[in-house]
């Protein structure tokens, strides 16, 4: 078992950055892939990027490509997600999800372990 802990969120202005982390407890996040997802209010929770298990494959959703980055420290057992020039497009309560050998999927059935979210507003 693997608890998900999201931190980094915040209110930032259009165009300004965040980074959100994803710290894993209870075993190492070694091995597992690790997904980003988003929903916004009154929208279904959709991905946003992923990173495979042996972090040799990124994935994004093509509306953050070029300005989203998901990377991982397995010393501190954590999986960030560096968001630059955000958008207020880009509001959304924000988790993170594992799988273990996951390759990177971006649908949701295919993490077994999930956050409880981090709020992040982006004003105009």
């Amino acid at each position: 078992q693997v608890q998900l802990v999201e931190s980094g969120g915040g209110l930032v202005q259009a165009g300004g950055s965040l980074r959100l982390s994803c710290a894993a407890s209870g075993r190492t996040f070694s091995g597992y892939a690790v997904g980003w997802f988003r929903q916004a209010p009154g929208k279904e929770r959709e991905f946003v990027a992923a990173i495979s298990w042996n972090d040799r494959s990124t994935y994004y959703v093509d509306s953050v490509k070029g300005r989203f980055t998901i990377s991982r420290d397995n010393a501190k057992n954590t999986v960030y997600l560096q968001m630059n020039s955000l958008k207020p497009e880009d509001t959304a309560l924000y988790y993170c999800a594992a799988e273990p050998w996951g390759l990177g999927s971006h649908g949701e059935s295919e993490y077994r372990y999930w956050g409880q979210g981090t709020q992040v507003t982006v004003s105009s």
